[in-house]
């Protein structure tokens, strides 16, 4: 694992965007620098973060000129783009876009689904949001479900969630998949394809961090 000097991560250990970007350096051998936020303490509220980021959310880069990158997807397009090898956002522009759409179909229809189902209901969500509203965890569960349907399908063709080769879309499926549990959502165990997909991302390197759900 090589270290990029000069950059600092700020960190949300088990949650499902600092995980994304966790798993994308894994894949790329590299690491950075991390300073550790708890959410669960609400540290990503406090003045001396929001300073670094207003929206106030996890994960965020700091470049060794100050600049600050927020957003799982900027963060790690900028990794791609300093350190391409191995390709995750697609080796030319037409592999590019593809593995973009799907990134983007599994964020919205996938990880989002999963997010408000575990943010609206789950007890240790009740401080990050405002105020649970149980019936939009209950309107995501089957939105979630539709959509692991719409990828078993999809899966009988391929390898991976964007081709034949793992991506960053392959990272967000996988990062959402794991929230199912806390998301009180129940896994697909008759999804056959899915499950295949699952037991083999379940199995690389990148995915066996400690801070894993």
């Amino acid at each position: 694992m090589a270290m990029l000097e000069g950059m600092k991560l700020y960190d949300g250990g088990r949650a499902p965007n600092p995980r994304r970007v966790q798993i994308f350096m894994a894949e790329k051998g590299i690491d950075i620098e991390r300073v550790q936020v708890d959410i669960a303490r609400l540290e990503h509220k406090s003045p001396e973060f929001t300073k670094i980021n207003p929206m106030q959310r996890l994960p965020v880069l700091v470049l060794d000129d100050g600049t600050v990158i927020a957003e799982t997807v900027a963060i790690c397009r900028y990794l791609e783009a300093i350190q391409p090898e191995p390709p995750l956002m697609g080796a030319d522009a037409k592999d590019s876009a593809i593995v973009e759409m799907w990134q983007r179909r599994v964020e919205f229809g996938f990880l989002m689904p999963v997010a408000f189902a575990f943010r609206h209901q789950h007890p240790g969500a009740a401080a990050l949001e405002e105020q649970q509203i149980p019936e939009w965890a209950e309107a995501n569960r089957p939105r979630a479900r539709e959509f692991m349907e719409f990828l078993d399908r999809e899966l009988a063709t391929r390898r991976f969630i964007a081709g034949e080769r793992f991506t960053i879309a392959d990272i967000t499926t996988y990062v959402a998949y794991r929230f199912l549990k806390p998301g009180r959502i129940p896994p697909p165990e008759d999804l056959a394809n899915l499950q295949r997909w699952y037991g083999e991302t379940a199995a690389r390197p990148s995915t066996q961090e400690t801070v894993s759900v």
